[in-house]
């Protein structure tokens, strides 16, 4: 089997920047200074539980969900009057699925925030899987979003290359022992891993062939073993 596991935020949808607004508009309501570039680099694939507990310490569980809950509705209120999807990103998952190739998605974003991107891209029922922070207790740089998003589709992680826009992200797919495609639609390439474990790199999907990264994940995997194997 070949498995393609995409993140969402800043991977398959333009949305970084209305994330970090949002964060902005959230944080002014509660007279806490603007998040800044540092804690977006910090944070970008941690779940907004992880990220609210951080910011503002002993929060119960039902206040987190509220924090959450908000900071989430102003970041799909912003992103709905500019949605668009990462450059040829429909294009090359539709020929990714003429090929075979399972195809799941693994968010550190919540339930609504999924369906909301999905929709938006008309590809509702489409994936094989999706998985977001609502599965999982950890987000990235652990790998439990990645593996839990290959179990549901009958995948080894060998068999699964993983698209992702953040630093946060590539490292979680190394732990999980998958290979990685870089999108650098944020972040400077460079800074997003490098060979063996991220096997491309690109600005955006248009570039990117479905069937010759397929091929790439079926030759010999030398991606190191995962991190949590040995504690």
């Amino acid at each position: 089997m070949t498995a393609f596991i995409f993140d969402i935020d800043g991977t398959i949808i333009d949305s970084m920047r209305c994330h970090e607004r949002s964060w902005d508009v959230f944080l002014a309501r509660r007279g806490v200074p603007t998040a800044g570039e540092d804690f977006f680099r910090r944070t970008a694939g941690r779940t907004g539980t992880e990220v609210m507990r951080e910011l503002f310490g002993a929060l119960d569980d039902e206040e987190v969900r509220e924090h959450v809950r908000e900071k989430e509705a102003i970041y799909r209120e912003l992103f709905a009057a500019e949605f668009r999807e990462i450059a040829g990103f429909t294009a090359f998952a539709r020929a990714a699925r003429a090929l075979g190739v399972r195809l799941a998605c693994a968010t550190a974003g919540d339930a609504d925030n999924i369906a909301f991107a999905i929709g938006g891209l008309g590809l509702a029922g489409f994936f094989d899987a999706t998985v977001g922070a609502h599965d999982v207790a950890r987000g990235k740089p652990e790998p439990d979003l990645f593996l839990l998003a290959a179990a549901r589709i009958g995948a080894r992680p060998a068999e699964c290359l993983v698209f992702e826009d953040a630093p946060l992200g590539i490292e979680g797919a190394r732990r999980a022992g998958m290979r990685a495609v870089a999108i650098a639609s944020t972040l400077p390439a460079e800074e997003l891993g490098a060979p063996p474990h991220v096997v491309a790199r690109a600005a955006d999907f248009t570039t990117l062939d479905a069937r010759a990264l397929a091929l790439r994940l079926a030759a010999p995997d030398t991606t190191p073993d995962r991190t949590d194997r040995h504690g």
